[in-house]
């Protein structure tokens, strides 16, 4: 046995300095396990307060005149507090608003407008077969649209994409890499530096996807020098069903990109009504359409806990975590392939294990109160939101899969 599971559940509990903020999210206290907080977190408890004092006074009082108060400057304040929290970026380069699919398709195509207008040979997106499904088919349509090629990089499901495998895939024709930080599949965690570096030397832009990262591992942006992100906000940064999503540009490009989708509230004077499209300056100009507010007030109690616990402290705990369901897994799931990084340096914050039956086995847990989800090829993945998650609820949710094997 190694030291997680010879220590057990109660004393990695009591020992855990993170374990008081579990009280502070809806449900945490109940027999359910949850193994699905990198799907949508838990929801906070005092953001069912904050909606209600916004419906009576915010909407309800000010009506209208919201919008000249602070509604207008939400995306763009919002954006600042999550790079500041979790991004590892400087103020004016997030905007949080639209959806994963609609950011990811007005970067991509800035992105590849841009390498083309000024360098015409740029003619492929380099992406993984691997690569989360919507991150694929938005570049897809891209390429259809805009006449390019896609440059596939074959990976390992259970790994994802190295920096030899990159150094192959980029060169004198490639426009944009296209990369998740956490593989959505196998956690795999990217060398983001490394990866920023090679793109660059390959003269090419790269757009990170950090869905399954923000608000669980550490994001360093600007010390990457990354050029472009998306994420969404309702798995780890619990914004909860739909939250509005959130854009990166970095500032050395605000001013070079043309955004596909030029809404009025991306205009330099939105209330001007003009016969014409003048982009605002700065981050602004990557605004679409009206914010949702609704889902920007639901993720901001989430944003003060991550705050308030520190970025470095939740990532020690998903570590501990995850090795700890890694160490159960192998304890006590014989026929059970870890299809994850087993080095926790190597892996992002849930778990894949695989197994022929566990389609079956995941509809099981679901009527026994334990909430995983499925990926195929036969995998169940446990994602473990660390702010929300206990060792204690790990150890029942392993044996509740041995029990269903069974």
């Amino acid at each position: 046995m190694t030291n997680l599971i010879q220590l057990g559940a109660a004393a990695l509990d009591a020992d855990d300095p993170l374990a008081r903020f579990r009280d502070r999210f809806v449900g945490a206290a109940s027999d359910l396990v949850y193994f699905d907080g990198n799907s949508l977190g838990r929801p906070v408890a005092a953001t069912a307060g904050r909606l209600g004092a916004f419906v009576e006074q915010d909407w309800g009082g000010r009506l209208i005149r919201g919008w000249d108060e602070q509604w207008m400057d939400l995306p763009t304040t919002l954006g600042d507090d999550l790079a500041r929290v979790c991004l590892g970026a400087a103020a004016g380069q997030t905007a949080v608003g639209d959806s994963t699919t609609v950011w990811l398709y007005k970067l991509m195509r800035a992105a590849v407008d841009h390498a083309v207008r000024t360098d015409p040979g740029r003619t492929e997106i380099v992406i993984d077969t691997d690569n989360f499904p919507t991150d694929r088919y938005v570049a897809e349509g891209i390429a259809a649209e805009r006449g390019l090629t896609l440059r596939w990089i074959e990976v390992d499901t259970s790994e994802g994409v190295t920096a030899d495998q990159l150094r192959e895939a980029v060169g004198e024709r490639t426009a944009l890499v296209v990369l998740n930080h956490v593989a959505y599949r196998s956690a795999w965690l990217a060398d983001a530096p490394e990866l920023t570096r090679i793109s660059h030397d390959a003269g090419a832009l790269v757009l990170w996807d950090l869905c399954h990262s923000a608000g669980s591992v550490p994001v360093a942006l600007d010390a990457w020098d990354a050029d472009l992100a998306v994420g969404c906000t309702y798995k780890y940064l619990n914004g909860g069903p739909g939250s509005p999503a959130f854009g990166y540009v970095n500032a050395r490009l605000q001013d070079e990109l043309t955004q596909p989708i030029q809404g009025w509230m991306g205009h330099a004077d939105p209330f001007l009504m003009g016969p014409g499209y003048t982009p605002a300056p700065g981050m602004r100009r990557f605004i679409s359409g009206t914010p949702p507010i609704l889902g920007m007030v639901a993720m901001q109690d989430m944003l003060a806990l991550v705050e308030e616990a520190g970025i470095e402290a939740i990532r020690a705990k998903s570590v501990a975590l995850t090795s700890y369901a890694v160490e159960l897994a192998d304890a006590t799931l014989p026929d059970v392939t870890l299809a994850s990084p087993r080095d926790p340096a190597l892996r992002g914050g849930h778990v894949t294990l695989q197994h022929d039956r566990m389609r079956e086995v995941t509809a099981l847990l679901w009527e026994r109160d334990v909430i995983p989800d499925y990926r195929d090829p036969g995998g169940l993945r446990l994602g473990l939101s660390p702010l929300s998650t206990s060792f204690d609820e790990v150890e029942r949710g392993i044996a509740a899969v041995a029990e269903a094997l069974r």
